[in-house]
């Protein structure tokens, strides 16, 4: 039996969106007319994808990212389409007459039909979703377009209406994507490669083990000396002179190979020896994080076993910290060596932060929420550096360019580059810390304008009101009046694994 349809308006698209209805309302009735009516239901205020993202959310790294992104999307698309358009649009929804009473959803929505609030928020989701982890988005698009369909096929919106309200949706999408912008690629690993000693069983390698932190335990030494067992080790208790047992080990006889146990400050330390003395430096994973470890490929025992044993090694650039404190009429001068980064400011608190919340949450949302909590009892930071006068929250120096380009670097794909990578926080802009909070909460700190990105091969920092606290591969130094950085090209030969182990 052929229905009478009495749509509103005579365009063009009015004919089109009752052409299609009528083509629904032919199709018979089965079980898909409850599956489609659930689906519309659950979708209400958004509760289907909410529910999706927090599965998602259990997932670290690039899906966590996605779901977030996918919420932000949704939130911004549903409020333009309620707020904004549905006010200036309005328009009737169907009628019970259009579509067959099994099919037709009651209670009707009261607002406008024009546009799919569900369309937009079902397509904000799934564009946002899929822009960072599209293999989840090969799951959700399917289901973003059913709920789209179901809207039309229970009688709550005219075609057009969805067609419009996903097109919302994949905008909003599109726009918080700057607000939550896709991290570039990280490149490729390269070494320099140098020549060096192999090192079967140990035999030639002086360990350095550091017993006053990091991950030593009582087996540390009984471990090192069955994987190298012709190895002088050397461990340095606690209230030891680490520098002075360094020396002590480079001065044993048939030493050829530096290794250190240790996190990065005692890394620095047994560095600072090898490149004086003008030998290879083996670093193992005995650190909390193991910064340098890991960027030199030696992150775990296996692979630190394999270099040395078969000789492979690379070269590095060394920083270089030259810093003045105390009084300035009597200033001490340090002359510190950072393999990996220095920082001054409260990048050592966000750190410390972001590091214990990070199991839990994973590295990239452990880096917003360590960002909220420094900041929002947090103290600007006043300097000069280079002759230029800043007020900053974070001044951060890479020793070499790190990924992501944003407030959480994590990874160093290249040790040789020959650059500091400069990284400014400022706090010189008005409403200054909801900038800072703001950008944190949508993932656009690198894109702000109180985010400084820059390379440089050296830098001077004084201080401003107050002397500064200078942190160097994770060791705090306070009463700092100025510091000069700078870069000594491939100083440092370095254990690591170029070929794969067995």
């Amino acid at each position: 039996m052929r229905r009478r349809f009495r749509g509103r308006g005579n365009s063009a698209l009015s004919r089109l969106d009752r052409r299609v209805v009528r083509v629904v309302s032919r199709l018979p009735h089965g079980n898909h007319d409850a599956f489609f009516r659930r689906l519309s239901a659950s979708a209400n205020h958004g509760k289907l994808w909410i529910g999706i993202a927090a599965g998602m959310a259990l997932v670290p790294g690039r899906t966590r990212r996605a779901a977030v992104h996918g919420l932000i999307a949704q939130a911004v698309a549903s409020t333009v389409t309620n707020v904004v358009f549905k006010t200036l649009l309005p328009r009737a929804r169907p009628l019970p007459e259009h579509l067959p009473v099994f099919r037709f959803v009651h209670p009707q929505p009261r607002s406008s039909s024009m546009p799919s609030g569900h369309s937009a928020s079902a397509a904000a989701f799934a564009a946002g979703v899929t822009m960072l982890q599209p293999a989840v988005g090969l799951a959700v698009v399917p289901l973003a377009a059913g709920v789209a369909y179901s809207r039309v096929h229970t009688g709550a919106h005219w075609p057009s209406d969805v067609v419009f309200g996903s097109a919302l949706g994949v905008g909003a999408a599109l726009v918080t994507r700057k607000w939550w912008p896709v991290r570039p690629p990280v490149p490729q690993t390269a070494r320099t490669v140098a020549a060096a000693p192999k090192l079967p069983g140990g035999e030639g390698l002086g360990i350095v083990v550091n017993a006053r932190g990091g991950s030593y335990t009582k087996e540390t030494v009984d471990v090192l000396s069955r994987v190298f067992p012709q190895a002088h080790i050397a461990t340095v208790q606690s209230g030891a002179d680490l520098a002075a047992a360094v020396q002590e080990v480079v001065a044993t006889p048939g030493i050829v190979a530096l290794g250190v146990w240790g996190g990065d400050g005692t890394v620095g330390t047994v560095a600072a020896a090898a490149i004086e003395h003008s030998l290879p430096l083996l670093v193992l994973p005995g650190g909390t994080l193991n910064h340098f470890a890991r960027d030199a490929g030696t992150g775990s025992l296996r692979d630190a076993i394999h270099a040395a044993a078969q000789g492979e090694a690379a070269l590095a650039d060394v920083g270089m910290a030259v810093a003045e404190r105390g009084l300035a009429e009597s200033p001490e001068r340090l002359e510190l060596v950072m393999l990996n980064t220095a920082s001054i400011g409260v990048y050592p608190n966000l750190v410390r932060r972001r590091e214990h919340l990070q199991p839990a949450l994973g590295k990239p949302l452990a880096g917003i929420v360590a960002m909220f909590r420094t900041f929002a009892a947090g103290r600007p930071t006043f300097l000069t550096a280079d002759g230029e006068r800043h007020k900053l929250w974070i001044m951060y120096l890479g020793r070499g360019r790190y990924y992501p380009r944003d407030h959480a670097p994590l990874v160093r794909p290249v040790m040789d580059d020959g650059v500091l990578d400069v990284r400014m926080i400022t706090a010189d802009e008005s409403f200054a810390r909801l900038r800072l909070l703001w950008s944190a909460l949508t993932g656009t700190v690198a894109s702000s304008r109180i985010t400084h990105l820059s390379e440089a091969t050296t830098l001077k920092v004084e201080c401003g009101r107050a002397p500064l606290v200078l942190a160097v591969d994770g060791e705090a130094h306070s009463n700092i009046r100025n510091v000069e950085f700078s870069i000594r090209p491939r100083a440092l030969r370095y254990y690591t694994p170029l070929t794969d182990p067995e």
